[in-house]
């Protein structure tokens, strides 16, 4: 992790927009977000680790996040990031669909791309899976092709 004003400030944000979440196993979320920042190489792609999921999973919102001083690099990798998820009374090959095409929105701009192959390391590590279910399968094989896509 990159300890700046930047960085600790979007610890803060994250720590505050995470509270009381908790992940698929029941861990507090906030340790995703902070695992994916300690693998990051520069200021902009701590604050994006650290950011990644505030839009998506909170009321904090881009322009929130613009007026708290982030930088323009910074909020555009966090827009990238954020994936709401499409309608549920699509098919499942249209929810793929929709992902892949998120995924490959994300590709193109560098700092999002390294977060979200850090993310998809993360979401796919076997410790953070729950048992064996036929959904788990499936989430594992739609990150594979977005890893795919992503390198």
């Amino acid at each position: 992790m990159i300890y700046t004003d930047m960085t600790k400030l979007a610890m803060r944000v994250a720590y505050k927009a995470h509270d009381g979440q908790v992940d698929r196993t029941g861990v507090p979320y906030i340790y995703h977000p902070i695992h994916l920042a300690e693998q990051m190489d520069s200021e902009d792609a701590c604050v994006v680790a650290l950011l990644h999921d505030v839009v998506e999973d909170s009321d904090i919102t881009l322009e929130d996040l613009r007026e708290m001083g982030f930088s323009e690099a910074q909020l555009e990798g966090v827009r990238l990031m954020t994936h709401i998820p499409p309608s549920e009374d699509m098919t499942e090959s249209e929810k793929l669909e929709d992902y892949l095409d998120y995924v490959r929105r994300v590709k193109s701009n560098a700092l999002a791309r390294q977060v979200k192959l850090a993310d998809l390391r993360h979401n796919s590590d076997p410790g953070r899976q729950l048992e064996d279910t036929e959904i788990n399968k499936k989430r594992l094989e739609k990150y594979k092709k977005a890893l795919e896509i992503l390198n």
